[in-house]
Order: C-alpha cells, then sequence, then structure tokens
C-alpha cells in the first residue's frame, strides 16, 4: 500500500466524495433507495450529528475510499458499519479492510460492544472481508434497505 494512504475524520470538503463514492458501488449492482439518499445527501444530519462518525480513505490527497459509523436504533446494537464504498480504480489494495479496521477502532474507542452490518451476497468481497474482520451472519433484523439480504453482526 502506498505510504500515501491516510485516514481522516469526514468534514463537509468530503461531502460529494462521499455520496459519489457510494452511488458508484450501489449503481453498479442495484439501485438508489430512500434511505441512501437521505444519508448521502445528508450525511451531517444523518449520520454525524446522531453521534455517528465518518471515515475518508486518502490516497496523494484524492479521496479513494469512505465508511461510516452510524448510531443504530436496531435493539442491542451500538452502532451500524454502513456507507462503505471503494474507488474501483483502487479496489483490491487494501483500503476497505484499512477503512473497516479503523471503524472498528473508533466503535471500541466509543465503547460499542455490538456492531451490526447489512449487505448483499453479491457483493462477494466485501462478505468475504467482513468475515475476515470476525463478523457472523445473524437472523431476524428488519432492512430499510430491499437490496439487504445479510445482516452480520461483531462482538467486540
Amino acid at each position: 500500500m502506498s505510504e500515501n494512504l491516510r485516514i481522516v475524520a469526514y468534514t463537509e470538503t468530503y461531502k460529494d466524495a462521499f455520496k459519489t463514492l457510494n452511488e458508484e458501488w450501489i449503481l453498479k449492482y442495484f439501485k438508489i433507495e430512500e434511505m441512501d439518499r437521505i444519508a448521502l445527501n445528508n450525511p451531517k444530519k444523518y449520520i454525524l450529528d446522531k453521534g455517528g462518525y465518518i471515515a475518508v480513505a486518502l490516497l496523494d490527497d484524492e479521496p479513494v475510499g469512505v465508511c461510516a459509523l452510524i448510531h443504530c436504533d436496531y435493539p442491542g446494537f451500538d452502532y451500524e458499519m454502513a456507507k462503505m464504498g471503494v474507488s474501483p480504480k483502487v479496489q483490491g489494495r487494501g483500503i476497505g479492510k484499512l477503512l473497516a479496521e479503523h471503524i472498528i477502532a473508533k466503535a471500541r474507542f466509543q465503547g460499542a460492544k455490538r456492531l451490526y452490518l447489512e449487505s448483499n451476497k453479491v457483493l462477494k468481497p466485501a462478505i468475504s472481508l467482513y468475515r475476515k474482520l470476525g463478523f457472523v451472519q445473524i437472523h431476524g433484523a428488519k432492512s430499510p434497505y430491499e437490496r439487504s439480504d445479510i445482516q452480520m453482526e461483531l462482538l467486540l
């Protein structure tokens, strides 16, 4: 990995990158849903103001990846790891793993005990990464996303 990669906390400077990096993967496999529009168009209100956090991966100061830690409404979970997107031009270089590890560390720092995520089984590299990080599949959580066909948890 390049020594010019760093992960920083989201600021409004990265608002467009947060939206674009997520829309790239969503539109490649699925469609933009109402919950996407809400979160991607106003991450400050939907994520940050509710006690969440967004990490931005910068490669040579260009945003190439994002991942959010969203305060979770699901009973028994503290946070949801969500809205992870890595630019197609740098996928396969470990940036998603670094972002996920950063978000997990942030959740631990915030005192979280259980981290939740939802995804789709067609996203095989993502599911594989989540499993390598220790996430296990769970059942019974209701998702606001049509595309979600797998929910996972990580005990911290």
